[in-house]
């Protein structure tokens, strides 16, 4: 007898209508609690998410506010400064 003979199924009868039962039972329930279990955990990812973004929100309310104040004096374009510089002001080499 091989170990897992007990579980093949081999015995050559198809299962009754009681084992037909139990097993769609068993599975309804494991799909029941796969279900739930899927609910929780998306409802944990959100709130975690959430947090988060509630926390950085919070640690950058002074970034956000000293940017607001901050006078914008020149010109910048895509991160590069331009600054305008006057003929006297040049230097010939």
């Amino acid at each position: 007898m091989k170990p897992f003979d007990p579980f093949s199924g081999a015995s050559g009868e198809p299962p009754g209508l009681l084992a037909r039962i139990l097993a769609f039972v068993v599975t309804v329930a494991l799909v029941g609690v796969a279900l739930m279990f899927s609910v929780f955990l998306f409802a944990f990812i959100v709130t975690a998410g959430m947090a988060a973004w509630a926390y950085l929100w919070w640690k950058t309310r002074d970034l956000r506010k000293t940017l607001r104040e901050r006078p914008r004096d020149g010109l910048v374009i895509e991160g590069e400064v331009i600054r305008e510089v006057r003929e006297e002001d040049r230097r010939e080499p």
